[in-house]
Order: structure tokens, then sequence, then C-alpha cells
């Protein structure tokens, strides 16, 4: 399994190149948020749930019982997942095979917790995400990586640490509205998967001391994007606009 993510932004020069950590649940805008920010200030960007969600979709393509360990982690080394870190394409691949609209069905959301749940692969994704954040700063690019565990697990130093909340009924209302014709749910279904998914997810979702916490239930995208960008100006780690 091989994840890369080279894309040439605008470099840092002179000054260290910005790890941003962006955490939170599912519905929170995390990822419309991180992904312009990143664009916004010329860094990488980094959906490492798309590293999940593209294991998953893999082993449940091939019948894998999800709630076989031992039969997961049999499988793990087989597929070629990689990601791109172009915020404004952010590519999914598995095997040379384009996965960005596919590892958003409800069937893969409602069964990543279960793989994500696996200390052995979470290391080897971790381990992998680690590889594409440090190449990003290597090359004086900086990086903005979103998740579920980056501000306490992938990257706790990062310089700036945001941790997006919403309320269960805004982030039901959302989700329900990325669902394609083919996968639709009521408002009150996707509460209802959402929350069990919480449940499964609470171990790794935990808001680093040092974040920042934005509550987006009320809050239009620009304004979730111009506040992260503010706190990462704020605190000099990117040129001021």
């Amino acid at each position: 399994m091989v994840s890369t993510g080279m894309d040439e932004m605008r470099c840092y020069a002179g000054q260290p190149a910005p790890v941003i950590a962006m955490d939170g649940p599912a519905g929170s805008g995390k990822s419309t948020a991180a992904r312009r920010v990143a664009a916004e200030l010329g860094l990488r960007y980094l959906d490492t749930g798309a590293m999940y969600r593209a294991l998953t979709w893999w082993l449940l393509c091939r019948s894998v019982d999800l709630s076989d360990t031992a039969a997961v982690l049999a499988r793990i080394s087989e597929p070629r997942i990689c990601v791109g870190t172009d915020p404004a394409a952010p590519q999914v691949t598995v095997d040379g095979q384009d996965v960005a609209a596919v590892i958003r069905t409800r069937e893969v959301s409602n069964s990543v917790s279960a793989v994500a749940a696996i200390p052995e692969v979470r290391r080897m994704l971790i381990g992998m995400q680690r590889g594409i954040i440090a190449a990003a700063v290597a090359a004086g690019v900086g990086i903005v990586a979103e998740g579920r565990d980056i501000g306490t697990v992938v990257a706790p130093d990062a310089v700036v640490k945001v941790f997006l909340t919403a309320s269960e009924n805004v982030r039901a209302e959302r989700r329900t509205a990325d669902l394609t014709a083919d996968q639709a749910a009521t408002v009150d279904t996707t509460r209802r998967e959402q929350a069990a998914r919480d449940r499964r997810d609470a171990a790794q979702m935990v808001m680093a001391d040092d974040a920042v916490e934005i509550d987006t239930s009320g809050l239009p995208p620009d304004d979730v994007v111009r506040r992260v960008v503010e706190i990462a100006r704020a605190r000099q780690v990117v040129p001021h606009g």
C-alpha cells in the first residue's frame, strides 16, 4: 500500500512550513473548510478519513467480514491507496481506480468505524499520513490535514489546531444533503446512523487541549474559513494577506 501527495503549491520561504490540524465529527464542515483554507493559504491538503474509507471500500468489495479482525488484517497490505494533496482536486485512488465518489456511500460511512478501530490499521495509516505531512513540510509548502485525531495523534506538534463542531441536527441535515439519489436517506435516518458512528469513533475523536473549538452550526462556510485563516495569521505561521 502506497500513498503519496507531492503536488506543488506555494512555498513559505523564510519561515517554517505550517501544519494546520482540523478535527471534528462528520457533518461539522471540516472537509469543505480544510480544502478552502489550504487553497487560500497555498498549502497542501490531506483528507485522512478518505484513507480509512478507501480501505473499507476495498474490503467490502471483497466481502471481507469487517467484524473479523484477523480477516481484515490478512488483507490490509494488498490495496494500493493513493491520495492527492492538491486542495483544488484532492484525488483518491485504489489500485489506480478513482474512488472519490464511491467511498462516500452510506454503506462505507456505516462500516468505516469498524476498520478504523483496529489498532494495526491505525498504525499503518497514521504512518502513511505522517509521511505525507513530513513531505509537505520538507518541501517548504506546509499542509492542512483533516480528520478525527490529527491534533492529538497524527500531528500533535501542529502549530494550529482547530476542532469543528455542530449540532446533531445541523450535522444530519448536511450529511443528508450530500447523499446522492441512489443512497437517499431521511434526516432522521442520517441522525441515527450519525449517532451510532459518533459512539464508535469516540475513542479517536478527542479535542486537543490546545485546539480552538469552532461551532459551525450557524456559520456559512466563508465565515468558518475566515476564522481559521485568522487564527493561522494571528499566530504568525502564514503570511498576512
